[in-house]
């Protein structure tokens, strides 16, 4: 009686299975998954592979407006009823924008070698760049400075009870510098002229300022990292016209290329990285004076062997045009800015012969304070020391005219302040 009532009861069970499949519409299928939005990542991307929707017929419940039963879905529990192949579920958010960038700290100079472990990386949040495009060029390791100077001054008196000459001067100025530098490689050229005349009230022109200077200097340095040098140096200086003894203007006492000094020499330098200095010494230096006006040369003028004259005044043979001398060299430029509109620039230069009189020193140093006002207007205040062993002055003289004794050297020196115009290009 019993397994009757059972069999009876599964068919009634199977009966409204049926019937529930046939009356019952499926439920709506989930097509909008949202996960929720992760601030990791600006884009998430989930593949559903499986949904499985339960309905149990314990929670079917009438609808309102219709008659059949539509099964609630039941999202804690799950069961295996009916299956979704797959479901793409795209959820996108923006939450910021950090842009991080990669800065390399790039070692200029790496000596030979070297063992670089850990390069210095930074992070840093910075804002997206935002630049024009620029078009590439190749780096030049040339250091260029053009300079071009007018300096004036000018005195008037009108009705001046304490007397006094009305006078105008004007001192030009001009300079070149061409630097090169490449790893161990360094070419220092420069090129200075200066000429500076002054007009008084009833005197003719005179002659303030004269020079031209040229210089050049190769070095080789065996490593990036070492502020020694392997140098050989030239330089070369003399004058534009002929330089007179005032008052007296009939007798010149220089003039073009006499004399003119040449040096050439090798040796080795001091250049510190960043700072503008110098430091040149040279062993093994010639220097070289000229004296191309025959009169001064006869004269036995800068050093050079003068003239032989017999008993009746005739002479015998021509003074040197060239002295030559071997000695030692040591040269500094320096140039220090002590303010944002403050410069100071000293140039020195020691030389002493090995043949002639070793330990007697030729000098030659320039010291020039520049004070820039504005872009255009600058004042310069300057010294210049000379001192030279074969430049003798004060010749001692006889009644008859007889040279005594042909003077002794003595230290020449020149001051100069001036304002005008610079100009840099």
């Amino acid at each position: 009686m019993r397994s009757k009532i059972t069999f009876i009861a599964f068919l009634i069970l199977c009966f409204n299975q049926l019937n529930a499949q046939d009356t019952i519409p499926p439920a709506p299928a989930i097509d909008s998954l949202r996960p929720a939005p992760v601030i990791d990542s600006l884009r998430t991307s989930a593949t559903v592979d499986s949904i499985r929707l339960a309905r149990e017929i314990d929670s079917l419940r009438p609808t309102p407006t219709i008659d059949s039963l539509r099964p609630a879905p039941a999202i804690d529990s799950i069961m295996p009823f009916q299956y979704l192949d797959s479901m793409q579920i795209d959820s996108m958010r923006v939450v910021d924008t950090i842009v991080i960038r990669t800065f390399q700290d790039k070692i200029k100079n790496i000596p030979r070698g070297a063992n670089l472990t850990n390069p210095v990386i930074s992070f840093k949040r910075t804002k997206p760049l935002d630049e024009q495009y620029k078009r590439f060029r190749i780096p030049s390791f040339w250091e260029k400075e053009n300079k071009l100077g007018i300096n004036l001054s000018e005195v008037a008196f009108i009705n001046w009870n304490a007397g006094g000459n009305n006078s105008v001067s004007a001192l030009a100025n001009i300079k070149f510098v061409r630097n090169y530098k490449f790893r161990y490689i360094k070419w220092d050229n420069d090129l200075e002229l200066r000429y500076g005349i002054n007009s008084q009230e009833n005197e003719k022109l005179r002659k303030t300022d004269d020079a031209i200077r040229i210089s050049s200097t190769f070095a080789y340095r065996r490593d990036t990292i070492s502020n020694w040098y392997y140098s050989v140096r030239a330089n070369f200086n003399t004058q534009f016209s002929k330089g007179f003894k005032y008052p007296n203007r009939k007798t010149p006492i220089s003039r073009f290329m006499a004399p003119g000094y040449g040096f050439i020499g090798a040796g080795t330098s001091f250049i510190p990285e960043g700072k503008k200095l110098n430091l040149y010494i040279s062993p093994f230096t010639q220097k070289a004076t000229f004296i191309l006006d025959q009169d001064l040369a006869d004269k036995g003028a800068f050093g050079a062997k003068k003239a032989q004259y017999d008993a009746d005044g005739n002479k015998i043979t021509d003074g040197e045009n060239v002295l030559m001398e071997f000695g030692f060299l040591v040269t500094n430029t320096w140039e220090s800015k002590i303010s944002e509109n403050v410069k100071l620039r000293s140039r020195a230069s020691l030389y002493s012969d090995y043949l002639k009189s070793f330990g007697n020193i030729d000098l030659d140093w320039e010291l020039n304070l520049d004070l820039k006002v504005n872009k255009y207007v600058s004042t310069k205040l300057g010294t210049h020391i000379l001192y030279d062993d074969d430049i003798l002055m004060d010749p001692v003289k006889a009644e008859d005219g007889s040279i005594i004794s042909e003077g002794v050297p003595k230290i020449q020196f020149k001051q100069l302040f001036a304002v005008g115009i610079s100009y840099n290009f």
